[in-house]
């Protein structure tokens, strides 16, 4: 009898320090603060990263929309935040091509500083988080001269599909 008393006070002591263990249930979120955009900025335009290809940004009153196509062409994804001065951030979800499932989307947060680099060109300097994470990766990406956005020009559609139909054996 006595060691099963034993037994459950070691086992109850241990129970919170378990429940403290299991993945804590806070979310990483980035801790940085709005400032004004630089002057005769918009977020609208198109941004290139060597990975994530070209990011087309569009503006809507507060909002931000944007899509792209991983350079790749492995992936594309869009994202939608709310912007403050030069910060966004947002939600975004990229899809594979090819693949179905589970496994075929990816989402999660991140966020956007909206800069201007030593050649006077606009850089989003950012990161992006999987789930409900808004940091863990970071994304930075270079405004292009003279190309504006154009969402319609990312889709699902395959890149290694031509649209002929299939020969028949």
């Amino acid at each position: 009898m006595r060691f099963r008393n034993v037994l459950f006070i070691s086992l109850f002591s241990l129970a919170p320090l378990a429940i403290a263990g299991c993945g804590g249930t806070e979310n990483k979120t980035a801790s940085v603060k709005p400032d004004n955009m630089p002057e005769g900025e918009e977020w609208a335009g198109v941004y290139y990263h060597p990975i994530y290809g070209e990011l087309h940004l569009i503006e809507q009153e507060t909002n931000v929309i944007g899509k792209w196509k991983r350079r790749d062409e492995s992936a594309w994804g869009e994202l939608t935040g709310v912007k403050t001065g030069n910060v966004v951030h947002f939600q975004w979800k990229e899809k594979k091509y090819g693949l179905v499932g589970p496994s075929a989307e990816s989402h999660g947060k991140g966020y956007f500083v909206y800069k201007k680099n030593e050649n006077d060109l606009g850089v989003l300097d950012g990161q992006w988080g999987l789930g409900s994470d808004e940091i863990g990766s970071e994304w930075k990406a270079t405004k292009q001269k003279n190309k504006r956005p154009d969402l319609k020009s990312i889709s699902g559609a395959n890149p290694d599909q031509t649209g002929a139909p299939a020969a028949l054996d």
